[in-house]
């Protein structure tokens, strides 16, 4: 256990780092967007095109594998929005809800965090999840939002509107082109491989940096507004469902796959649960800020589970080893 925390602790701090700098005011909001930008953009789209070029083709793209978190992503979305609706929670918070719930934090923290415990073959399980939660469980939810009528176009305008943004977010192509140079065993050329590096090696500390600074925005933005006290119910059970009920899920249908006779290997079902036992991810906060969604809920929600998964991650991590 003590080994796992050293490995887990300095991503866990540097996420604190962001927070505090933000909180204290030692970078002003206006440094988050060049900080979120430089990630999405430049690092991360740099290390998951190392690490799926890296990655065999036959893991990047396993049919058994993507089905399977696929509908664990379903069940969870399905079941958070069920016990979130009510007189006070309608579908676009209830919705939102659910995608953090459902959505962990692989690209900002996973990735880089689960080769840092496992090694560089945790990479392609790790972005097939990625793929899901960009594509399909953020679609699918902010969908849903809009069926409360708070939309004037609908559900199908959201839905298209939310593949857009898919389609415009630089990480699934350099997930794509990861997987075409990975199949066609092809090597950037030296001076070109090195600004990738470099750019790569940058990604995880500046996004974990990041994911504080977002967290510290989001707090003292929803304490600006005259919103309505946040009650307690209304996102720790949300919070306790991403971090116990959705590695329970994930780790439940993955070991039926593989005692049904699926092709599914130990490894690929170890790094998955781990993967759905990170905290929430935190660019869900800006979607709710764009959607006008309860972005205080979601904010409390990411920052319960960034907070609690240092112990639950870590945890898990050992429990898995054992």
């Amino acid at each position: 256990m003590l080994h796992v925390l050293s490995v887990t602790f300095p991503f866990f701090a540097l996420v604190l780092a962001g927070y505090v700098a933000i909180a204290r005011r030692m970078l002003p909001l206006e440094a988050i967007a060049g900080l979120n930008g430089f990630v999405l953009y430049f690092a991360l789209p740099c290390m998951l095109f190392r690490f799926g070029s890296g990655s065999p083709i036959a893991q990047l793209l396993d049919p058994t594998l993507f089905l399977s978190y696929l509908l664990c992503a379903l069940l969870m979305v399905g079941f958070s929005v069920a016990v979130s609706l009510n007189s006070r929670i309608r579908w676009s918070d209830a919705a939102f809800g659910a995608l953090v719930a459902a959505f962990p934090n692989t690209g900002f923290m996973g990735v880089p965090l689960l080769v840092a415990l496992l090694g560089a073959g945790a990479a392609g399980p790790a972005i097939v999840t990625i793929v899901v939660d960009l594509v399909f469980t953020t679609s699918l939810c902010v969908a849903l939002s809009r069926l409360d009528g708070a939309d004037e176009h609908g559900a199908a305008r959201a839905a298209q509107n939310a593949l857009k943004a898919v389609l415009a977010n630089p990480m699934p192509w350099a997930i794509s082109l990861g997987v075409l140079a990975s199949a066609m065993s092809y090597e950037l050329v030296g001076p070109l491989a090195k600004t990738v590096g470099l750019l790569a090696d940058s990604a995880s500390p500046v996004a974990l940096f990041t994911i504080g600074a977002v967290l510290a925005r989001s707090q003292q933005l929803s304490r600006a507004t005259d919103h309505p006290p946040i009650l307690l119910r209304d996102y720790v059970w949300i919070a306790g469902f991403k971090l116990l009920l959705h590695p329970l899920l994930v780790l439940l249908v993955l070991s039926s796959v593989m005692a049904l006779g699926f092709d599914m290997d130990r490894f690929t079902l170890v790094v998955v649960v781990l993967v759905a036992a990170l905290p929430s991810a935190s660019n869900v906060a800006l979607l709710t800020e764009r959607f006008g969604a309860d972005t205080g809920r979601v904010a409390r929600i990411i920052l319960v589970t960034t907070v609690v998964a240092f112990f639950t991650f870590s945890g898990a991590v050992a429990l898995l080893h054992a």
